[in-house]
């Protein structure tokens, strides 16, 4: 071999061997140390840190719980009224039709056996307001039977031979309730 194809052979076996060192300088410089030596105020501020850290969470995830409990307690309460509004809006609906219903009685009461077919289209009409207000739940008053001053109201009071003191012999006005709340109340008169 001449002197000149050594010399270039030499070259390029070095300048292979220096891009070899230098693509693996930069993984060696990148790399991190496995352990961190500290000084005792570096480990102190650091142990300070966490703790500030590990409160600030739990601050946090108290006001998260707190936060979720009120709104359980929102969400249960605007139940609780929306089906309490939902009844008094039926009450009120039922209280406010029972003045039409006592003319549907009245009618019926006074009818002529002239017009029967007014009489039964009267009858029929009255008795489909009746159904429609019971499957909003209401209910007559039962009348039957002693006073009872929770769901009559006592107008007149006569002495009749054969019933006993605080029989109702009367009804005067039919009284209604929506399941356990009176709308209105039986006007009734009483035995003394």
């Amino acid at each position: 071999m001449s002197k000149k194809k050594k010399e270039a052979t030499v070259e390029v076996e070095e300048k292979t061997a220096q891009q070899t060192q230098d693509t693996a300088a930069p993984e060696t410089e990148q790399t991190a140390p496995e352990t961190y030596v500290l000084t005792a105020e570096e480990m102190k501020t650091a142990r300070e840190r966490i703790e500030s850290l590990q409160r600030e969470k739990e601050e946090t995830v108290a006001l998260l719980q707190r936060n979720q409990a009120d709104f359980d307690n929102y969400r249960r309460r605007n139940a609780a009224v929306r089906t309490d509004s939902l009844e008094e809006g039926r009450r009120e609906c039922i209280k406010s039709l029972l003045p039409v219903l006592d003319n549907f009685d009245r009618a019926m009461e006074n009818g002529s056996a002239e017009d029967s077919s007014w009489h039964e289209g009267v009858k029929l009409v009255h008795r489909q307001l009746l159904e429609t207000l019971q499957k909003m739940g209401m209910s007559e008053i039962d009348t039957t039977g002693k006073f009872d001053p929770n769901i009559h109201e006592a107008v007149m009071q006569e002495a009749v031979d054969g019933k006993e003191s605080g029989a109702i012999i009367a009804v005067f006005q039919k009284g209604y309730r929506v399941g356990d709340r009176i709308i209105r109340h039986s006007m009734v008169k009483v035995a003394e």
